[in-house]
């Protein structure tokens, strides 16, 4: 049997207390991908999930650990707890085909999120296609690692999560 990482440890808690909302219907989750890279000696893990009354709005959380961070935590040679966790993103999708306020929608995040986070806005659209809808992605960064110290804060984060897509749809649907 193996000890588990930091990167794993977090991970089940993002799972569990999703799949707990899910199983409860607060939550639908749409997508879960648990990737390793071998070449890289990297994981990373990622949920996709929407709100039941959803209205083209859905979020993504990607957790990814490097070689780094997993040398960190199991080499005795150079364990440093600095480096063993993971990087952490929380999208927010938006699938419409009207042009959004993008100011208002960087304002909601920054609203729920506070001003300690790094909040960027991007938008896909295809340019022969113009009936297809635009994709709006709404990213919140940490930019810096997430440890075993914070796993506590996942449980809060899935809130805040439910909370930044209950606000999505609401503007949306003005």
């Amino acid at each position: 049997m193996f000890d588990p990482t930091a990167f794993d440890n977090m991970k089940v808690v993002f799972e569990g207390a999703l799949y707990d909302r899910d199983n409860k219907g607060e939550i639908i989750i749409m997508d879960r991908n648990d990737l390793v890279n071998l070449a890289k000696m990297s994981r990373q893990f990622e949920v996709m999930f929407q709100l039941p009354e959803s209205r083209g709005v859905w979020a993504k959380i990607e957790m990814k650990s490097n070689m780094v961070n997993l040398a960190a935590e199991l080499l005795s040679s150079i364990q440093n707890e600095q480096q063993a966790g993971c990087y952490l993103k929380l999208k927010f999708v938006i699938e419409k085909t009207e042009v959004l306020n993008f100011q208002e929608l960087k304002k909601i995040l920054l609203d729920v999120w506070g001003d300690g986070r790094e909040i960027s806005v991007n938008t896909y659209n295809h340019p022969l296609e113009k009936e297809k809808d635009q994709l709006t992605i709404l990213t919140v960064s940490f930019g810096r690692l997430i440890t075993e110290d914070q796993i506590e804060d996942l449980f809060e984060m899935t809130d805040f999560m439910i909370t930044t897509l209950e606000q999505l749809n609401s503007f949306l649907s003005k």
